[in-house]
Formats: C-alpha cells, structure tokens, sequence
C-alpha cells in the first residue's frame, strides 16, 4: 500500500462511518456537512483535552469561526465543557463534558453492520466477520484510546 492508497482507504472508512452512524435529529438518513464537521471537532476535541478553538482549527484546517459554531453546537447537546484558560484568560479550553450525552450515547452503541455490508457488497457472516476484525486491528494499533477488540 502506498500513500494514496491509504489516503484512499481512509476516506471509503469514514464514508462507511457516515452510513453508519444514526439519523441525527430531524436528519434525512445522511449527514449533512456541519455535522460532519461537528463530527471533526469532537474527535479532535477528545484526543487534545483542554485545548483550544485556534489550536483545534490549525490540528483540523477547519476555519476558526466552523470551529466556534461545532464547539457551540456541541456544548448546547452536553457533549462539551468550556472553561477559561487560567493562564490566558481571554482563551476558552474546551474538554469532554465529564458524562456522555443521551445522543453521544447512541451514536457510540450503534453497529456498522448494515453499512459496511453495503461497502462490501455481501452479507455474508465470515466475510464481514473478518471486515470488523480487521478494522479492530487497526484501531487498537492507531487509536490509542480503543485497546480492547468489541464482542
């Protein structure tokens, strides 16, 4: 595999995470942009605790004022806390809100099953079987937070 390759596969991996997730509130069964970029900030958020808009906007290249609007969004769902940055207090820090919210709750419960059937064109139970392996394999190794494969 070479980079685009990888490049290429990451980007079929977060289409089928797409498919995959739950309609959001009054959605039309996809995800339209904003939350996808609401999407972007949370993840960034949850690997940097206590960062802030600016530092999340240069990690994700995301303009600053879509990082506001993501932040704002998921602060009014629960999902974050903000607080002054005691060293700068013009500076927000943003961090996890300490319990999930009852929709970060269902998002995280729901299978990729039924999506990544559809991506692999089968539903054959070995073949996906060892899609979702696979897929476990790689994120215990890339992403420090999963160490534990699902049942």
């Amino acid at each position: 595999m070479n980079g685009v390759e990888l490049f290429l596969l990451g980007r079929t991996l977060m289409k089928i995470g797409e498919e995959a997730l739950p309609d959001p509130p009054g959605g039309t069964g996809r995800y339209a942009g904003s939350t996808l970029l609401v999407l972007i900030v949370a993840s960034d958020i949850a690997a940097h605790p206590d960062t802030a808009v600016g530092e999340i906007a240069a990690r994700t290249g995301l303009p600053q004022s879509q990082v506001s609007a993501a932040v704002a969004r998921l602060k009014e769902a629960g999902s974050v806390q903000t607080a002054p940055d005691p060293a700068d207090r013009r500076r927000v820090l943003v961090r996890q809100a300490a319990e999930a919210s009852e929709r970060v709750t269902r998002v995280r419960a729901t299978g990729i099953e039924d999506a990544l059937a559809a991506a692999v064109g089968s539903d054959d139970p070995q073949r996906l079987r060892e899609v979702c392996e696979a897929l476990d394999v790689l994120a215990r190794n890339l992403m420090p937070a999963v160490r534990e494969p699902r049942p």
